[in-house]
């Protein structure tokens, strides 16, 4: 029996190599003039690619128009209907969504006037004094809120968090502790507890 002597393996191997590239080369220069029949050029003319033909990105410029052009509209209707609260609400409430605190308080507080029983608005306004680190006045505005509605446990807690930015951790503890006792199965009293914990 024969044995194929290794030269004649690399030849082979060699001219297989060459046929394989000659048909991927020759295929893919097929496709190509194939597709350069399409036209790249110009984007088709339908109602889909009709909205890209002047695509703009959203930008400093164009994104903060559109803020400025929403605020306006909010205000106008406002200033058409100043007891409509709701209107007020959403001026109030996309003022602070764009860092204007100070002004939206304004809004807020003028929701409180026409309605000073709003816990919804008191809350918002003692987390506007909160962050504005307005602490007094956020503690004002929590016991208005216990006042209206005296089972309020978030602005039972609240005060316990203000009393700890103030450095009184002994207040804290008296209110969350008063807290826990008082509404022992609600899901905040948890939450005091911790906090409690967490004074230590």
């Amino acid at each position: 029996m024969k044995t194929i002597k290794p030269l004649y393996i690399y030849i082979a191997g060699i001219i297989l190599a060459v046929l394989v590239f000659y048909f991927i080369s020759n295929n893919s220069t097929q496709t190509t003039s194939s597709s350069s029949k399409v036209n790249t050029n110009q984007m088709p003319q339908d109602k889909i690619h009709s909205e890209l033909q002047n695509p703009q990105a959203p930008g400093k410029n164009n994104v903060m128009a559109g803020i400025m052009q929403k605020m306006d509209e909010l205000k106008m209707e406002v200033e058409a209907h100043p007891n409509d609260t709701l209107k007020i609400r959403q001026y109030a409430d996309f003022l602070t969504e764009a860092h204007q605190k100070d002004q939206a308080l304004i809004y807020y507080k003028k929701i409180l006037n026409i309605n000073p029983r709003r816990v919804d608005i008191l809350y918002t306004v003692a987390y506007l004094n909160y962050v504005g680190k307005d602490f007094n006045a956020a503690e004002k505005n929590l016991n208005k809120i216990l006042s209206i509605d005296k089972n309020n446990v978030n602005a039972y807690y609240n005060l316990g968090a203000i009393a700890v930015s103030q450095g009184n951790k002994a207040k804290a503890e008296q209110i969350w502790e008063k807290l826990v006792m008082e509404f022992p199965k609600s899901p905040i009293a948890q939450k005091a507890k911790d906090s409690i914990k967490q004074l230590n």
